[in-house]
């Protein structure tokens, strides 16, 4: 009788290993070397990094000679297709990034080589392609000092792209839409937040089910990144061409800093980071995600929408101290993080992507229920450093299959746009098929 309780015992034990290993199983699928002395190819605001369309997942990046790399598998194969395409890219600095999106026909679309540059913009020459076409003009009007340059994905096949205009601290939004139909883009906004020549906004979006595009952002007064302050929000229902608060009060636009709706206040001096990441539950409320500092030591923080009321949620679990300040692409030893939600069950699980010098600067991911009690639990999805990474995911695959599939690269990041002397390292794709709960 003993023999067989400690048999159960030991049997149950193994089941439940088991069932954590298969939570948390991740597949590495490598794609090629790319460059490594910054972090260009994985700086946060990069939209996207990896997007699929219907069975084909595609990704670019930049090589050790800064040339733009595009690749192309199908999903659940490691093989990758990959093109050296003939356009180069500016590496020395990390702002300039690759983002890429593929319309409702099929077609790639590349934006890449951009801080307060002349836009650089490219589009495949035929669906599901790799081959590019010559560089183009989208429509001609404030083309000529971009950054941050991100496509979104509309439900009815279409695309925005939103960039900066003008240079930190004095910048305006601009929102472009591709039509599917006529195959062309038009300008909805080319100053949809307006800095006044005073400030910048520093944004995230996310569009939902729906096709309600939700938009977050920080102010910055100047070059200097200690200036960052205050958690903003907007929405519209119509594509991007009206805005609305959250509680359906129309914005006259521009939006500015006296006009625009403050989801949280924060002071200048709380080591606020750039950006925001974003994510919409089903039924249609914001969660708003990224980090500041209440007592010195910066937190992740989320910000949501609950009944019409905002809410802030601290996740806490941090414990080392560091200030935010100055100018260029910062050494700093936490990554600016990303936010999934699975609201399938009863109870949202909430989901937050980053990276932590107190880890090891491993890929984590955070998680919890959404209760009044927040407990979260973290699991490291790397064993080794990954240097300066910042999260990027396969937005459109999470959306669609809840499959969560991580840009990854190890990449150095010298404070203030110094570049290190490193070989190129391997760039891949981590695949969590089940996340844990």
């Amino acid at each position: 009788m003993k023999k067989n309780k400690i048999f159960t015992w030991c049997l149950c034990g193994l089941l439940l290993c088991l069932s954590a290993c298969t939570t948390t199983k991740i597949v590495h699928t490598n794609i090629g070397y790319g460059w490594n002395n910054n972090s260009v190819n994985t700086v946060k605001f990069r939209k996207n990094a990896l997007t699929t369309y219907g069975h084909y997942q595609f990704t670019a990046y930049y090589d050790e000679n800064s040339c733009l790399i595009l690749g192309k598998r199908k999903i659940n194969s490691s093989n990758w297709e990959k093109v050296k395409t003939p356009y180069k890219g500016n590496t020395k600095d990390a702002h300039n990034d690759i983002s890429i999106a593929v319309d409702g026909d099929g077609f790639l679309h590349v934006s890449w080589d951009h801080h307060n540059t002349t836009l650089r913009y490219v589009k495949s020459k035929a669906p599901l392609s790799l081959e590019l076409g010559a560089e183009q003009p989208m429509t001609g009007i404030e083309e000529r000092t971009v950054s941050y340059p991100e496509f979104y994905n509309l439900p009815n096949g279409g695309l925005l792209f939103f960039y900066r205009s003008g240079a930190s601290g004095k910048g305006n939004m601009v929102i472009n839409s591709y039509d599917l139909k006529n195959k062309n883009w038009t300008q909805l906004h080319n100053n949809l937040i307006d800095g006044e020549e005073n400030r910048s906004a520093y944004w995230q979006a996310s569009i939902d089910k729906q096709g309600v595009i939700h938009l977050s952002w920080v102010w910055r007064e100047s070059w200097d990144v200690s200036t960052n302050h205050d958690l903003c929000y907007a929405r519209s229902k119509d594509g991007g061409i009206t805005w609305e608060k959250s509680t359906g009060e129309k914005y006259k636009l521009p939006i500015t800093a006296a006009t625009a709706e403050y989801a949280w206040k924060i002071p200048q001096k709380s080591s606020l980071i750039n950006q925001t990441a974003m994510a919409v539950d089903k039924n249609g409320n914001p969660y708003i995600v990224t980090y500041w500092s209440e007592n010195e030591i910066p937190q992740y923080q989320i910000v949501y929408l609950d009944k019409g009321h905002w809410k802030k949620i601290n996740t806490g679990f941090r414990k080392t101290p560091f200030y935010l300040g100055g100018g260029g692409t910062k050494l700093i030893p936490i990554s600016r993080p990303d936010i999934l939600i699975n609201d399938k069950g009863s109870e949202p699980l909430l989901y937050i992507l980053f990276r932590d010098e107190e880890r090891g600067n491993k890929i984590s991911l955070a998680y919890s229920k959404l209760t009044e009690k927040i407990n979260w639990k973290i699991v490291d999805l790397t064993d080794t450093s990954i240097g300066q990474w910042e999260p990027n995911y396969d937005i459109s695959l999470w959306e669609k299959k809840n499959k969560l599939h991580i840009f990854s690269q190890n990449v150095n990041q010298i404070d203030g746009e110094g570049l290190a002397k490193t070989p190129p390292s391997m760039i891949s794709v981590l695949e969590l098929n089940n996340l844990p709960k």
